[in-house]
């Protein structure tokens, strides 16, 4: 087993926070400060400068840092093949997802997951794309899956599925009757996105910009956080919504929304999984593989 404090430490560590890590934890903080309270003894160091309400690392609280890190990534690869040995496969994984893909289409993959391995243990993180990048950057997950177009140094990037990104209505909207629009026609409707930083608008300004039309040239009334709360606006008020078909699939055959296209405007994307640098290695690539596997794009 891990020394319980090294892993009391590395959760600090990675969120800068003694409350976040006895949430995460389901310790009491007077626990956690007592571990890292027996750390710093032992070292005969300070591991963390205390700035009022925040904390940061000091140089021998990242030198440690990087130990624990390298220590706990060997303890989990050595449990995973010592499992293996037995026909046993158990661990623990840490997963990050963008919006679109955390509410319609991980809980899929996570179900036949784990109906194939019952014994590992996930944790899921949802954001935006941004958000799920910084995540994996910050050590709190494991592996992420994005939408976004946009490559953070440092990180590896891996198609997984194909996608696409409609316009949407209401069916008591005007353009309900309508089958397709120009593109001078999408700058004059008021229109609802999701907001700077996820994945989908990334995409959108993209292909726009393939059209010499800036986001700034559309009547973008609101940017919300969520698909579901466009799909909820789009059904209340005359506006055009752009998320992906995978969110408004049962609304489309419900007739409740109508896909409008935008001549010589399709908007096409890759999902993809994202790792740090370097070879996956137990529960980690056998998720990833498991992805792979069951969306051969």
């Amino acid at each position: 087993m891990i020394d319980i404090r090294l892993k009391v430490f590395y959760t600090v560590a990675r969120n800068l926070s003694f409350s976040k890590a006895s949430h995460i934890l389901y310790i009491s903080q007077p626990a956690v400060s007592k571990h890292i309270a027996e750390l710093e003894r032992e070292f005969a160091t300070r591991l963390f400068d205390r700035l009022g309400n925040k904390i940061q690392l000091t140089t021998s609280g990242e030198l440690l840092l990087t130990h624990t890190e390298q220590i706990i990534k060997d303890y989990e690869r050595m449990t995973f093949e010592m499992n293996r040995l037995q026909h046993k496969t158990s661990g623990e994984l840490r997963v990050g997802a963008s919006t679109t893909i955390s509410q319609y289409i991980l809980p899929e993959i996570l179900a036949s997951f784990l109906l194939a391995y019952p014994e590992v243990h996930i944790d899921m993180l949802s954001g935006n794309s941004n958000e799920i990048e910084d995540y994996l950057k910050a050590g709190r997950i494991d592996i992420g899956l994005v939408e976004g177009i946009a490559r953070q140094p440092g990180l590896k990037y891996s198609k997984f599925m194909k996608d696409e990104l409609v316009a949407i209505v209401s069916n008591r909207h005007p353009l309900a009757t309508c089958d397709e629009i120009s593109i001078d026609e999408l700058k004059t409707q008021p229109l609802v996105m999701r907001e700077f930083g996820s994945g989908s608008l990334d995409v959108i300004e993209q292909r726009l910009l393939e059209q010499d039309v800036r986001l700034s040239d559309l009547n973008i009334l609101l940017n919300f956080g969520t698909t579901e709360g466009i799909k909820n606006f789009v059904s209340d008020f005359d506006v055009m919504g752009i998320v992906s078909v995978r969110a408004v699939n049962k609304e489309i055959l419900a007739g409740q929304f109508k896909v409008i296209d935008i001549k010589g405007l399709p908007i096409n994307r890759y999902l993809n999984i994202v790792e740090k640098q370097g070879e996956a290695t137990g529960v980690q690539a056998l998720f990833r593989q498991h992805i792979t596997k069951s969306y051969n794009i």
